[in-house]
This record gives structure tokens, C-alpha cells and sequence, in this order.
């Protein structure tokens, strides 16, 4: 059982997943408008929000960005919105995942499944995770890189995380879209690019040259062991 924090203004669609989420077994707080919904992420800590883009009184992806400065609960963002450029500013702002309308109760139950199973993996796992001078602290959710701090976002740690766990194995796209989003992500290259981007960004000393995270063309991708860049 979880307490899901559901942010949407249609009443008829909220009903509906309210009674899926219910019968599922969760608890579920229902906000209306943006101001509500960050006002319960902060008192109550819920476990994963699932975040209509859509609402009356401050926009979706704004929302979603100051939901991001008082919390880093999952996000699943419901949206209408498919082109990739779109889903690349969601990701920036702060998403976990989405789920693209109109979709159905079982979707929607597994990428909260995903979500969770994230929270529970941290919470169990102590040991941290070092590779060269790249420290992945799973238990206070750090990274350090030669002794500098890197704040990722919740998915970009999760990302991270996972491929440092399979130093110098090559995963596939879908492997890593599966472990990271769930089954329902496989399609959808698009989440990964963005989030394999963004981290190199942040913890490559050039995102263009990377040394950690390497690609494998048209297979997928690799962490390095030690961080030396093949010659």
C-alpha cells in the first residue's frame, strides 16, 4: 500500500482513478488545483504523484518545477502532449515518467509499480557505489565526482545508479528502459536519450567526449569501470 497523490481538476476522470488506485490497494489524496497538491507533497509526503498537466490554476510544468524545490517524490506526469520535444522539457522539469492520454488503469498501476520499487531499493541498499573518483551514495541520495557534489534529479539518479551497478556490461535500450521505467517504456527511446544526455552533462568533464557513460551505437550503452575513455 502506498499514498498516491493524484493532481487532477476533472472530476469524472479523477473518480475513476481513484476507485483503480483503491482497489489496487493505495491510499490516494486528490487535489484539484497545483497550490493544494504542493501544499499535501510537503505535509504529507506521499509516495508518487501522479501530475495532470492541465490545471486551472498554474500550469503543469510549472507546478512540476516547484513541486521539484520541496520535494523529490516520483512524478508520473499525465499529459496529452506526445511530441518528443515536449516530453524532453517534462523530463528537464523535474518527471519521473509519464503516461500519455488517453490511457488505461493497468498502464498507469505498473509505472506506479516501477516508482515504488525505486523508493524500496534505496531505502534497503546502504553501500555506496564507487567507480574511479565517481562516489554514488544511494543512502543520502549523493553524488560526488572528484570530491565536488553533482545534484542529479530523482530519475537521472535512478538512471545513473543503475548502469553503475553493470560496470563494463553493454545493456541494451530496452533493457535500460525496462529496469529504470517499466515494460510500458520500451518505446519509448526518447526518455532515455534525454535523461543519458542530462547526465552526461552533469557528470562528464565533456558531455561531447564522455569517459563514464559510453555508446554502444545502435545497441546501447556502457559504464565505464574505471572512467578512462577508450582510445
Amino acid at each position: 500500500m502506498a499514498m498516491i497523490l493524484l493532481v487532477e481538476d476533472d472530476r469524472i476522470v479523477a473518480a475513476a482513478l481513484t476507485r483503480a488506485l483503491v482497489d489496487a490497494g493505495h491510499v490516494v489524496r486528490a487535489a484539484a488545483q497545483a497550490v493544494d497538491a504542493l501544499r499535501i507533497a510537503t505535509e504529507e509526503r506521499p509516495d508518487v504523484v501522479i501530475l495532470d498537466l492541465g490545471l486551472p490554476d498554474i500550469d503543469g510544468a510549472d507546478a512540476l518545477r516547484m513541486m521539484r524545490t520541496v520535494s523529490d517524490v516520483p512524478v508520473i506526469v499525465a499529459t496529452a502532449r506526445r511530441s518528443e520535444v515536449d516530453i524532453i522539457n517534462l523530463l528537464n522539469a523535474g518527471a519521473d515518467d509519464y503516461v500519455t492520454k488517453p490511457f488505461g488503469a493497468e498502464e498507469l498501476l505498473a509505472r506506479i509499480r516501477v516508482a515504488l520499487r525505486r523508493g524500496d531499493t534505496w531505502a534497503h541498499t546502504n553501500e555506496p557505489i564507487v567507480r574511479g573518483g565517481l562516489v554514488i551514495d544511494r543512502e543520502r541520495f549523493r553524488v560526488v565526482r572528484d570530491g565536488e557534489e553533482i545534484r542529479l534529479t530523482p530519475k537521472e539518479f535512478e538512471l545513473l545508479t543503475y548502469l553503475a551497478q553493470h560496470p563494463g556490461r553493454v545493456l541494451t535500450h530496452r533493457t535500460i528502459l525496462k529496469a529504470v521505467w517499466g515494460p510500458y517504456a520500451v518505446d519509448q527511446p526518447a526518455l532515455l536519450r534525454v535523461l543519458i544526455g542530462s547526465l552526461r552533462r552533469k557528470i562528464e568533464d565533456n558531455a561531447s567526449a564522455p569517459k563514464w557513460i559510453l555508446t554502444e551505437p545502435w545497441v546501447g550503452y556502457r559504464f565505464a569501470e574505471d572512467g578512462v575513455r577508450p582510445r
